[in-house]
């Protein structure tokens, strides 16, 4: 169902929870987080997960993707008990990140409150006995990323042959080159006979055929233009030698007294050294990736929301399942290279109907990725220019560096692109890099390259419960609170 998305702001505004044929139960629970409308890809999905359809759903980032899925699951497991003594797995549903993962078991907490519903997260990097322990136990949704999902079942440890319900979420990611082959190993592990619901921000044509082989008739939800960033982000581009990035960045911080700013960069070395430049001028930073021990990356996430430090460095890790609320600024310090985790990137601000900023700084070597971008978003990015950062037009581009000594090729470049937009010419760089692995779970793809599906422990390494539902997990995550408008 694509439309205009003014026109269905204006329609589902008038529309309540209430109306989406929620329990009681459920309803009590949003009610106490302060929710009270369903946002346009709740009010789509929803209808249509409840009548027992496939779904393939599209929308923004931010804009409430978890409970769209969450809320009709626990409604329906609700409704349809089985026996008391049996408690296998009716619901999985699985993620290419331990934030993610993560963030998706909190919502599930959240929302059953007032269930009789076990959850489980699981994901690789810790200990997987205690995750055995507690599937022995009875669990009715499952929070996976495939290489543990998978070596539990190896283990024997956990049986889905009872899941009457499968959730791909970020599904670009998980059904691209990389994960499709865990993704096929896992489906057979499945029941013929379930609903299946994909949900992502973004949705390349290929993965759209893709999806098709595994979805039965699927109904189309799409409730913003694909691989679109949300309209209330003002999105721009500072041309700039590569040499002088760190230096604009700084100034940029302490001239405009940014207080949070969320730094994107391809790889983890490169992660790691902005954020010592950084300290060193004096704007607290930290850094956040794959190879970070899980008690550095919990650390530097919570004093990040917490105001303890103005800047995060982050890898492509933390542009899927990271939720601040209100992050007014992300900067691209380096462009991506694929061109849709430009949108998951800068989709961390924005969220939920509130204002950010996204800044990209790019350098010659970063031409064709940004042509790439603006051809994806069908627009340029408006372009600005402080007085003494101008690139000098005698640099030429040289391969992008990608991490391991790797390079991405690229011929050179024939000339700076304009302030109103690239100009033709140039190589466009390949796709080629780094893999930002921790874990079985983040084995290489090939056309991503920051992958992570490790754990990561929850606060004190305890697991949660909440009341009225029973709920561990070997990790804790930013909360979405994005599934509706608060009071």
């Amino acid at each position: 169902m694509a439309g205009d998305v003014g026109a269905d702001l204006e329609f589902f505004n008038i529309m309540s929870f209430e109306s989406l044929g929620l329990s009681a139960e459920i309803l009590r629970a949003l009610s106490d987080k302060g929710y009270e409308q369903p946002t346009p890809v709740q009010q789509q999905a929803i209808p249509y997960i409840l009548q027992g359809r496939d779904i393939m759903a599209s929308a923004q980032t931010g804009t409430g993707k978890t409970a769209a899925f969450t809320l009709p699951i626990l409604q329906m497991l609700s409704q349809n008990p089985l026996a008391k003594n049996r408690r296998p797995v009716r619901a999985l549903i699985l993620t290419p990140t331990r934030e993610l993962a993560a963030q998706i078991g909190e919502n599930v907490v959240e929302y059953s409150t007032q269930l009789s519903i076990r959850s489980l997260v699981v994901f690789g990097g810790v200990s997987i006995n205690p995750q055995m322990m507690k599937l022995r136990g009875g669990v009715d949704v499952l929070v996976a990323t495939p290489g543990r999902l998978l070596d539990l079942a190896q283990q024997r440890a956990v049986d889905l042959s009872a899941v009457e319900i499968l959730v791909l979420d970020e599904a670009d990611r998980m059904l691209d080159m990389g994960f499709i082959h865990d993704i096929r190993r896992v489906m057979k592990l499945l029941p013929a006979k379930k609903q299946s619901l994909m949900f992502s921000a973004t949705f390349s044509d290929d993965i759209k055929v893709l999806a098709n082989t595994l979805l039965n008739n699927p109904a189309s939800v799409e409730v913003a233009r694909r691989n679109a960033p949300a309209d209330q982000i003002e999105q721009c581009v500072h041309l700039v030698d590569k040499k002088r990035k760190r230096e604009l960045l700084s100034y940029m911080i302490g001239h405009h007294d940014w207080r949070q700013v969320l730094v994107f960069t391809r790889t983890k070395h490169g992660a790691n050294h902005l954020a010592e430049l950084l300290n060193k001028d004096g704007i607290t930073s930290a850094a956040i990736h794959g190879n970070k021990s899980q008690g550095a990356r919990t650390r530097a996430l919570a004093d990040f929301k917490q105001g303890q430090i103005r800047v995060l460095v982050a890898t492509d890790i933390a542009a899927r399942g990271l939720d601040i609320d209100l992050l007014p600024h992300v900067v691209n310090y380096e462009l991506p290279q694929i061109a849709e985790d430009y949108v998951h990137r800068i989709g961390r601000t924005g969220r939920a109907d509130a204002t950010g900023e996204a800044l990209s700084l790019v350098c010659v070597d970063e031409y064709g990725l940004l042509r790439d971008i603006e051809r994806m978003l069908k627009k340029p990015i408006p372009r600005i220019a402080l007085p003494g950062y101008d690139p000098d037009p005698t640099i030429k581009a040289e391969p992008l560096q990608t991490g391991r000594g790797s390079r991405t090729g690229s011929g050179p470049s024939r000339g700076a692109p304009s302030r109103g937009g690239p100009r033709s010419g140039g190589g466009r760089e390949g796709n080629g890099g780094s893999h930002d692995s921790g874990s079985r779970d983040a084995r290489p793809p090939q056309r991503r390259r920051d992958t992570d599906g490790a754990s990561q422990p929850g606060r004190g390494g305890a697991p949660r419960r909440s009341a009225g539902s029973s709920s561990s997990y070997a990790g804790s995550g930013a909360r979405d609170s994005r599934s509706g408008n608060k009071k």
